[in-house]
């Protein structure tokens, strides 16, 4: 019998956190789409990626706490921007759970309640708007760290992480 070994990256952070970028900026495109243009299928695409990608924000910021120490062992600066980094996370977390739920919610109404469909389509469409920006200044930080400190960089080794 063949046995499949999982390596789980480590750090996660990095591994985990692209998902969420890209499912929160594809749907925020989406829910403007669906607000512009009301249609079922518009909407559940929007609520689904808005959904998926606050579940992977939710894993990310935790991810992200998991592997604090890293920064915290690249020094006093880069803390200072960790912060702004983890800041951003959290930010961008909690407006994608707003947008996906607005999204969910515009989505449920679509056929029964056109109207509050459209002010949560709305809603849904500004706060996604909101959760891309927050995504772009954790990004913007997040990259200071590796490429301005090396935080999460492994150097001197001949072997990929999680190989040794």
């Amino acid at each position: 019998m063949n046995v499949m070994v999982v390596n789980i990256p480590d750090p996660l952070h990095p591994a985990v956190v692209h998902f969420p970028i890209v499912l929160i900026l594809i749907g925020t495109a989406a829910a403007i789409a669906a607000l512009v243009w009301p249609r079922a299928a518009l909407a559940l695409n929007a609520a689904i990626l808005l959904s998926l990608g606050a579940a992977g924000a939710i894993a990310a910021t935790w991810s992200g706490e998991e592997d604090e120490e890293i920064a915290e062992q690249a020094g006093p600066q880069a803390e200072r921007i960790f912060e702004e980094h983890e800041e951003w996370g959290e930010r961008s977390r909690n407006a994608a759970i707003l947008a996906s739920l607005m999204a969910v919610a515009a989505a449920v109404a679509l056929k029964r309640a056109p109207r509050i469909s459209r002010s949560a389509a709305a809603l849904s469409a500004v706060i996604a708007l909101a959760a891309s920006w927050c995504v772009m200044e954790a990004g913007h930080y997040g990259g200071r760290l590796v490429y301005e400190y090396g935080v999460g960089i492994r150097q001197g080794t001949s072997t990929p992480p999680g190989d040794n």
